[in-house]
């Protein structure tokens, strides 16, 4: 029997449930997302794309892709514009320059680990690896394929090696206009293969996905371009990501409010909970509310449909791992932190987090130094949130100039800035400038105290809490 031609179907041969899963399916999604997105079972997901599959004559995700941009024409002007649409990525398998078969093989091991590592951290939705291999790095008509499959981004790369180097080559493409937005060349030693590609991998990741990385920049740009009542969830949850990481008071609110509303329109945006409990973290422990407990009962409630919607996010279990220590469970403190490092080991931020996490709650501070460095060795865009945290880290350790330096780098909106600036110097015998971040903390931040910021972050290590007791005693602003 012959099949009919995809063509010959009108776009009203599918329900408009069909075409809502046709549509997500055909970009990536796996069926436990479009399931959480139309809030149906994985099991009705499959039974629909069965149903979808007869009605089309499609055999696969790429016929089906290219009947859902076919079709998308025929549509009345009612259908949201293509602008309008969640941003999808596509990774393309790394094309190997080199004859040898092994270095083939390494290339499509390096496609499949940046595609997945992609997908857990980039905050969009990415393409599946097995779907853009099928398409293969050197399609005859790259926008076509792109396009056929929705992808709002797309990733290429090329690999050379010898005996002793290899070079691998990453852009970042947007189809529509063509445009180059971004491209970095990494060059390596030769070395074990393993540790090879998990080198590369970390180092395209941290660039492309951390919370100031390339895809996050480009998101808030297009949002900003937008009207309000144009927002979707993914540009609410960017512009509050945007404000929270200003650590101001008038941020944080805006964050709150961003992230409120990202969640409203797409309330399975595990990311948006987590990052919404850290705003009320961030809301406890600098004083911006007078209610400790009630923030402390906020950040408890993201973090718990943080964790329903993903049991593996690492930057929940950091949050999580600060929030036991504020109610005495350091035991529960350590296992939390340790769940994050399993799941992120690999991610900036990740590691930004923890080495706060180890240098005032719980650990070593010394190894935190490790810690924070490989961030920001890792993610070289990292945001002014992490040098607020290298500040506070080598402030524990004792090297009171190197943390004035960090400070600098920090956001200056920050009370937290602001009291750790005052016990350096006040450490360092410069009474006048200790004073002067003091007066400046009292008048700006009349909330925020040493102590506020003990009990909200909260500071249990012991080496931490002593350092931060007398640092605030000589700056007097215990």
């Amino acid at each position: 029997m012959n099949r009919i031609p995809s063509s010959e179907f009108a776009p009203e041969a599918l329900s408009d449930r069909e075409r809502a899963v046709a549509e997500r399916f055909a970009a990536g999604l796996t069926y436990r997302e479009i399931g959480q997105a139309l809030f149906i079972a994985p099991s009705t997901v499959r039974t629909h794309l069965a149903t979808i599959y007869g009605k089309l004559g499609v055999r696969n995700k790429i016929e089906l892709a290219s009947h859902v941009t076919g079709s998308a024409g025929a549509r009345s002007a009612a259908a949201p514009d293509v602008q309008q649409a969640p941003p999808v990525l596509a990774v393309f398998p790394i094309e190997s320059l080199n004859a040898e078969e092994r270095w083939h093989r390494f290339a499509d091991g390096l496609s499949s680990d940046i595609c997945v590592d992609l997908a857990r951290y980039a905050d969009l939705p990415v393409i599946a690896f097995h779907t853009m291999k099928l398409l293969g790095n050197r399609p005859e008509s790259f926008n076509d394929h792109v396009q056929a499959i929705g992808a709002t981004y797309a990733v290429t790369g090329q690999l050379r090696a010898d005996d002793h180097r290899v070079r691998l080559t990453i852009q970042l493409l947007e189809p529509r206009s063509g445009q180059l937005l971004w491209s970095e060349r990494y060059d390596r030693p030769m070395e074990d293969i393993l540790t090879l590609q998990d080198s590369l991998t970390e180092s395209v990741i941290n660039v492309l996905a951390g919370c100031y990385g390339t895809l996050a920049t480009l998101g808030r740009k297009a949002s900003r371009h937008k009207a309000p009542g144009n927002l979707q969830s993914y540009d609410c949850y960017l512009l509050a990501v945007e404000q929270h990481n200003r650590f101001s008071q008038e941020g944080n609110v805006e964050a709150i409010k961003l992230f409120k509303r990202s969640l409203e329109l797409e309330p399975t945006r595990a990311r948006a909970w987590s990052e919404l409990a850290y705003a009320y973290a961030v809301q406890a422990c600098s004083g911006f509310d007078s209610d400790l407990d009630t923030a402390l009962d906020n950040w408890g409630a993201a973090l718990e449909q943080a964790l329903r919607l993903d049991p593996t996010d690492p930057a929940a279990y950091t949050c999580l791992g600060d929030l036991r220590a504020c109610r005495g469970d350091m035991p529960g403190a350590v296992e939390a932190h340790a769940r994050a490092y399993q799941y992120g080991r690999n991610h900036a931020d990740t590691l930004a987090l923890l080495a706060g996490a180890k240098a005032l709650i719980t650990g070593d501070p010394e190894e935190a130094v490790s810690l924070i460095d490989r961030a920001l060795y890792l993610n070289p865009l990292g945001p002014p949130w992490y040098f607020g945290m290298r500040a506070r880290i080598l402030y524990v350790v004792g090297r009171d100039r190197e943390c004035l330096s960090a400070l600098d780098r920090s956001s200056q909106e920050s009370p937290s800035t602001l009291i750790f600036k005052a016990m350096a110097h006040a450490r360092l015998g410069e009474a006048m400038q200790a004073a002067d971040s003091a007066r400046r903390l009292k008048a700006e931040f009349p909330l925020s105290s040493a102590e506020r910021f003990i009990k909200g972050y909260p500071v249990t290590n012991p080496r931490a809490l002593a350092a931060m007791r007398d640092g605030a005693r000589l700056a007097m602003i215990d």
